[in-house]
């Protein structure tokens, strides 16, 4: 029996803990606003992409399309998002409604004093260091078989 190796030096653990973690306290800052990190990133991709075909939004956040979907869902229901008939009859877009825009615009503020207390905390060239290592993290792990 192979020997069981130290789960502390595992990528996907400390990666994972990380993210709930500072996930943590992005959706305390954002709180006000009623979004969470989650939502707040999907409006973010909304706003700069435009209407968006749920396939295509979920790769671009690096989501399932049916984690993706359950999100949707909530939002859809809230308003703040519309789904409809997209370029072919097998695709659905998505598009932010005027009432997601605004609670965009409310939550950019939470977001930006998270952001700023985020760079703060960690030293800027850290900070730097750290988002250029998960970018390098991200592209790397569709190529690892």
């Amino acid at each position: 029996m192979p020997k069981i190796q130290n789960p502390g030096d595992c990528a996907c653990f400390n990666l994972r803990r990380a993210s709930r973690l500072v996930a943590q306290v992005y959706d305390r800052y954002l709180l006000p606003s009623g979004l969470t990190n989650t939502q707040f990133a999907l409006f973010v991709a909304l706003s700069k992409l435009g209407p968006f075909s749920i396939t295509g939004l979920a790769e671009s956040l690096g989501m399932e399309r049916t984690t993706l979907t359950r999100n949707l869902k909530l939002v859809e229901r809230q308003g703040l998002v519309g789904i409809g008939p997209g370029k072919d009859a097998r695709s659905r877009d998505v598009r932010l409604t005027d009432a997601g825009k605004a609670a965009l615009e409310k939550a950019m503020p939470l977001w930006n004093q998270a952001q700023i207390r985020m760079v703060k905390t960690l030293g800027p060239d850290h900070f730097g260091s750290l988002l250029t290592e998960l970018r390098t993290v991200a592209e790397a792990a569709p190529t690892i078989q």
